[in-house]
């Protein structure tokens, strides 16, 4: 069977998950392994996501980018010039990866999906970040904070009130 690059994308990422929840990873070393794997693809996030897979690709992309960021701010000297711009760049991918959240809710017709607050340890995120859950497609759970996407959900009945543990939990609530 014939595989491209995206494709193998998502192979490699499940290799990366795979030694993560082995504990061969760190979420830093998970974190830069995928960031410089999409650097090493030298290829540019879809400019039209009309199906899940592009929009899945673009998700992953804009998550990959802004988590690495976000990392590289963490390790930055607090106040400095250099923690202010990968902030600045990590909420840049962030928003970008939010257009793309609602994309994918908008091909799947928000069925077969799953959202709610999860119960996070970190007091930045408590009853801000919520994850989304797409029941047809395996290992695929999206996260976000952005209120308009949360309100969306809620207004096509699929945002349950109840706080929930993540289905990735002990990722989301280790620090780098």
């Amino acid at each position: 069977m014939y595989r491209n690059k995206f494709d193998d994308f998502f192979v490699h990422r499940q290799s990366l998950i795979e030694q993560y929840k082995k504990g061969d990873l760190t979420k830093a070393e998970f974190i830069e392994s995928n960031f410089y794997y999409i650097q090493a693809m030298d290829t540019k996030p879809f400019q039209r996501v009309d199906n899940i897979k592009k929009g899945l690709f673009n998700y992953q992309y804009y998550n990959v980018l802004a988590k690495y960021c976000q990392k590289r701010a963490h390790d930055a000297p607090k106040g400095s010039q250099q923690k202010q711009d990968f902030l600045e760049k990590a909420n840049y991918y962030y928003s970008k990866k939010d257009k793309v959240t609602v994309k994918i809710l908008e091909i799947l017709d928000y069925t077969g999906i799953d959202a709610y607050y999860v119960k996070v340890r970190s007091s930045q995120l408590k009853n801000k970040l919520f994850e989304i859950v797409l029941h047809d497609y395996e290992n695929i759970i999206l996260h976000s904070k952005n209120e308009d996407i949360k309100n969306k959900l809620t207004e096509e009945g699929v945002f349950k009130k109840e706080k929930m543990k993540s289905v990735i939990d002990n990722y989301i609530n280790e620090k780098y």
